[in-house]
């Protein structure tokens, strides 16, 4: 799942501004009293360690209302494909069984332009509603995810033309889906001052039941070293977001892994879950260090003459940064991914 490139911003004012609102706003005493929402996590599932993954939905069914296995690929308008094993009825029926929604996930690796044209024309919009109900019909699913990362302008639009084709798309989508009775999640990646501006927050958080923000690669792979994401970064994400998007409909998302780059190369860094960067810093006998500014786990060690250095995500830097959410009032949590995730973030997202 590729994540984009996104700036850092500053950190604002807001519990200092909420303290003074609440000071003066009427009832705020009820309010401040009051126990805040109980907080939800969601996951995807990846297909690539399926079983691995559905097990670890199993024994933290209680704790998960939402599971999006990352089952298909858009090729085309008309055309959505399945990964390996999606759709296997055995993985839906057992996260039934248990309670839990199936929302799968569509994601697309289109030429660039291609999925920006699809969303520029009215026609190529349809058949692709079409082509996604296909697959919602297909089995028995409470819904579908967009993942459409790649989405750009094509040479002949610009970036208003594929921001508005896009938000009409989803609005049609979401419709249609909402006559079966299914839900409409849309997969986004941050809105900040400076990054983000191909999405229309407003209208996708109008007509989805559910707005998930990829609050994770601040630090990509083909760039610097560095932390996944910062609690400054997730408050500035968050003043746009909850502006523009109602605070029930947004999931923000949390990674479970982290990159390992080779110091002074330009190539791209390796992925690593928590339990690859965490088993890796063992073997390399690396202390373990949390960044005091991000809350985020790193380590660096020696590859034979190189110099390699591990970002990634626990709990604990989790719990650091679960309190921007709640300084924000967003209770909702996605989790990239299944089988990824340091064990203790559990027990750090049951206690909010």
């Amino acid at each position: 799942m590729a994540r984009r490139r996104i700036h850092r911003p500053a950190l604002t004012a807001l519990p200092a501004l909420l303290l003074l609102a609440g000071a003066l706003a009427p009832g705020a005493a009820r309010a401040a009293d009051a126990p805040p929402p109980p907080r939800t996590v969601s996951a995807w599932l990846p297909y690539w360690d399926q079983e691995n993954a559905y097990q670890d939905a199993l024994e933290h069914a209680d704790q998960i209302r939402t599971i999006s296995p990352f089952w298909y690929q858009t090729k085309s308008a008309g055309r959505v494909d399945g990964h390996p094993g999606a759709g296997e009825r055995r993985i839906v029926n057992g996260l039934h069984d248990k309670g839990i929604q199936v929302v799968p996930t569509v994601m697309e690796t289109m030429k660039p332009g291609a999925l920006g044209a699809v969303m520029t024309s009215p026609a190529r919009r349809a058949e692709h509603i079409d082509a996604l109900l296909a697959v919602v019909r297909s089995r028995a699913y409470d819904g579908i995810d967009l993942d459409y990362e790649t989405i750009a302008p094509s040479p002949d639009a610009t970036y208003r033309a594929v921001r508005t084709g896009y938000a009409d798309f989803v609005t049609d989508l979401c419709a249609r889906l909402h006559d079966l009775r299914k839900q409409c999640f849309v997969t986004v990646t941050p809105k900040t001052r400076t990054s983000g501006r191909v999405w229309d927050y407003g209208r996708l958080g109008a007509a989805a039941d559910r707005v998930r923000i990829m609050a994770y690669n601040l630090h990509y792979a083909e760039g610097a070293p560095g932390p996944l994401s910062t609690p400054r970064w997730y408050d500035d994400i968050l003043t746009t977001a909850t502006a523009q998007v109602p605070r029930a409909k947004l999931e923000m998302g949390l990674p479970a892994y982290g990159w390992n780059w080779a110091v002074g190369d330009k190539g791209r860094a390796q992925h690593v879950t928590w339990k690859d960067a965490e088993a890796l810093r063992r073997k390399e006998k690396a202390p373990y260090r949390l960044d005091p500014d991000s809350s985020t786990p790193h380590f660096t060690y020696k590859d034979g003459s190189t110099r390699r250095t591990v970002w990634y995500q626990d709990a604990r830097g989790t719990a650091a940064h679960l309190a921007v959410l709640r300084t924000h009032g967003v209770p909702h949590t996605v989790l990239w991914a299944l089988g990824f995730e340091d064990p203790d973030v559990w027990k750090v997202l049951a206690d909010g």
